[in-house]
This record gives C-alpha cells, sequence and structure tokens, in this order.
C-alpha cells in the first residue's frame, strides 16, 4: 500500500461499518500504524455530527482524531488548491472548495487521496486516488 489520506466520504463509510472500507482500513493500519485524514475532512465530519446532534458518535470520532493523524492546511498546500481551483474553473470543470483543499493536502503531503468521489478528484492533474469501496 501507498501512504494515504482518507477523503470524508471513506472515512464516512469507514464509521457506517462498510466492510470493504473497514478490511482496507485495517490492512493499511497494519502496515502505517494510523490513518490521515485533512483539517477540511475533520471540519466536514465534525460539522455534519453536530448538526444532527450526535453525541455517541461524536465521541467516537473524536476518539479515532486522537489516535490518527490529522494533516492541518498550510500556505503551501492553499496555493496548490487555488491553482488547481482556477485551472478548473477554467476548463468548467469545478470541483468545489473544499475538494480542491483536500487535493492540495494530499498533492503538498505526498499522499493518496483514498475516495469513492472519483469523477470529481480524477480531474486533478498530479492527484493519485483510490477507491477503498470497489
Amino acid at each position: 500500500m501507498k501512504p494515504s489520506m482518507l477523503d470524508t466520504d471513506i472515512l464516512s463509510e469507514f464509521f457506517r461499518g462498510n466492510p470493504k472500507v473497514i478490511e482496507k482500513v485495517d490492512e493499511y493500519l497494519g502496515e502505517f500504524g494510523f490513518i490521515s485524514i485533512s483539517i477540511i475532512t475533520y471540519y466536514e465530519v465534525l460539522n455534519g455530527l453536530l448538526y444532527k446532534d450526535a453525541k455517541k458518535q461524536l465521541t467516537r470520532f473524536e476518539e479515532f482524531v486522537a489516535l490518527n493523524a490529522v494533516i492541518p492546511l498550510t500556505l503551501p498546500m492553499a496555493k496548490i488548491a487555488a491553482s488547481i481551483q482556477a485551472d478548473l474553473r477554467t476548463k468548467g470543470t469545478e470541483i468545489g472548495h473544499t475538494d480542491t483543499l483536500i487535493a492540495g493536502i494530499a498533492i503538498n503531503s505526498e499522499l493518496r487521496l483514498v475516495t469513492n468521489n472519483t469523477d470529481h478528484f480524477k480531474r486533478i492533474k498530479d492527484l493519485e486516488i483510490a477507491n477503498w469501496m470497489k
């Protein structure tokens, strides 16, 4: 396996108990010892759980975060994301700011992005993606 970062949709499937994703996460943990997510994914999941007032899920998520790695957004990452967004906007193929920020973090961190949203992310040059749902 390659060093990777989980996108929000894959992390959500993990917490929903998707057997394919759980198997891949277990395999990844066996090799690397921790899971990486971006600060954007942290925000998206936290926002959703707070909105739903899902206290048990929130506790479980925070316990997961404490055992793994949340990659912060840095200036170089933001510059990569802005360049991606401008390029996609010029082509008329925008995917949204949060996804471009996630891509910028993955590219700058030299991590493969694990996502089920391959239609969006395959538009981004230099971003390696994998789908643990298949």
